[in-house]
């Protein structure tokens, strides 16, 4: 079974070793890049992340690139006259990660740079897996059949909440098998890019059809069997309910799947990361696609500011960004859950729970938001037999599984209330929050999710 997300950083270079404070670290937060270096955190060998500061111009720019010998890669938001460039940079063969850091502190053209931190893998209704008691985490106290614990979903399905029809949400993650029999019908198909090899709508991916594969960089957003996680995560937003097979969504007809794979076989980089959420603010606000979140079922490392200032781009845009809180069972308070602990207002932050109602997995009283069922969960995911890929389902654990519930809810709000903004649903979601006495002192609701209470 897989268990939610966790960042694993990798880096050889100890600052500490050179004798650098972390006050000269170029960063958001110098503190908590010194931290994640000391830490031992893994990134992309010899990539750094390096945001100009606003206002300097290109001169400046490549003045800064070429006294360290930088290789610019990629562009990842582009500059203006008025807004310093974000850019993905290779150091030099030979030249320290950690040193380059601290001179890039020193420069006044740098506002901050980072490594290009790795993220890896970690984990009513007619529908078979809810008639046989398996689907607890779509329960209620008066669903049959029924779990107090579960998120409410039932209950708001028997008072004929089940369509989220204009609502859509993104998926950062591995790829989602859009065509699985339960998630086929809810998956997006891009009416701005046809495919017909030319960028139709100018945002920089062609025949973006179901979304982009930023690890593979093509439109491939399914490759196969290892999609799975991904895969699970969609089914427990959005899988078909009512048509007499497997397993059944928070909505179940209407809402709008779109894939931001960002996660490959290994890992994934802060920089894909970025580059999806960003791909999510453009459709929203070029052409006005109802995105109200995107689901993150990763998370639990290293403090990144170019990461922050994209979930601030996501708030901007009006899209909530519902992450879990990892599974490595600490204190949120006192250990590193990021992304789960940004103070951005559109993060909305989900603990586990088990059917029992007892917590599991990290928490936080200030930090991580409200727990969802994130226990033996049920959902769809493609699997490989006889040499071909074909749909199935599968049970598994983690803050990976209990995200999706919360984000399934979000749109069940916003499908029902149009108007609503990022804030309006956050609140909705955490004002009705069941009380639980597990949550108490370790989420801020102190309470679960309860798709039922609006």
């Amino acid at each position: 079974m897989k268990s939610s997300f966790r960042i694993a950083l990798l880096c050889g270079a100890v600052l500490s070793a050179l004798g650098v404070s972390s006050a000269a670290v170029a960063g958001g937060r110098p503190d908590l890049v010194l931290a994640g270096l000391k830490a031992g955190r893994a990134h992309q060998p010899g990539e750094l992340l390096v945001k100009y500061r606003d206002g300097t111009n290109a001169v400046q720019q490549a003045s800064a690139r070429q006294a360290f010998g930088l290789q610019k890669l990629e562009t990842l938001r582009g500059g203006n006259s008025s807004r310093g460039e974000l850019a993905l940079m290779r150091v030099p063969a030979g030249r320290d990660l950690a040193a380059t850091l601290y001179e890039l502190g020193k420069n006044p053209s740098v506002e901050y740079a980072e490594p290009n931190w790795q993220y890896e893998h970690q984990a009513s209704s007619n529908d078979t897996y809810y008639t046989n008691g398996s689907l607890w985490g779509m329960y209620g106290s008066g669903s049959s059949p029924a779990n107090q614990y579960g998120s409410q979903a039932a209950v708001a399905w028997a008072g004929g909440h089940t369509d989220c029809s204009n609502v859509v949400v993104g998926i950062i993650d591995e790829g989602y098998m859009y065509s699985h029999p339960d998630l086929a019908a809810n998956a997006w198909t891009n009416p701005y890019d046809p495919v017909d090899g030319v960028d139709n709508d100018g945002n920089g991916y062609i025949d973006d059809v179901r979304g982009w594969d930023f690890e593979g960089n093509d439109n491939q957003v399914f490759d196969g069997a290892g999609d799975d996680h991904g895969t699970h995560v969609a089914g427990t937003i959005a899988g078909a309910g009512g048509n007499g097979q497997g397993v059944a969504g928070v909505c179940w007809s209407g809402v709008k799947l779109i894939s931001g794979k960002f996660l490959g076989r290994r890992s994934g980089t802060t920089a894909n990361a970025i580059k999806a959420i960003d791909y999510f603010n453009d459709l929203k606000s070029r052409h006005g696609l109802n995105i109200v979140a995107t689901n993150n079922s990763w998370g639990g490392g290293p403090f990144s500011q170019a990461l922050q200032d994209a979930i601030g781009r996501a708030n901007t845009a009006g899209i909530l960004f519902v992450v879990a809180a990892g599974n490595a069972g600490v204190n949120c308070e006192t250990s590193d859950c990021y992304p789960a602990e940004y103070p951005n207002p559109n993060v909305l932050s989900v603990t586990a729970l088990r059917s029992d109602g007892s917590q599991i997995y990290s928490y936080g009283s200030t930090t991580i938001d409200i727990g969802a069922p994130g226990y033996g969960i049920w959902s769809t995911v493609p699997v490989s037999s006889k040499g071909n890929v074909v749909p199935s389902y599968a049970s598994y654990n983690g803050t990976s599984m209990a995200t999706p519930h919360v984000t399934g809810a979000v749109a069940l709000y916003a499908s029902s209330h149009p108007g609503a903004t990022a804030a309006d649903i956050k609140s909705a979601i955490m004002s009705s929050a069941i009380a639980t006495p597990s949550l108490n002192g370790k989420t801020v609701s102190g309470g679960r999710l309860n798709a039922s209470g609006f």
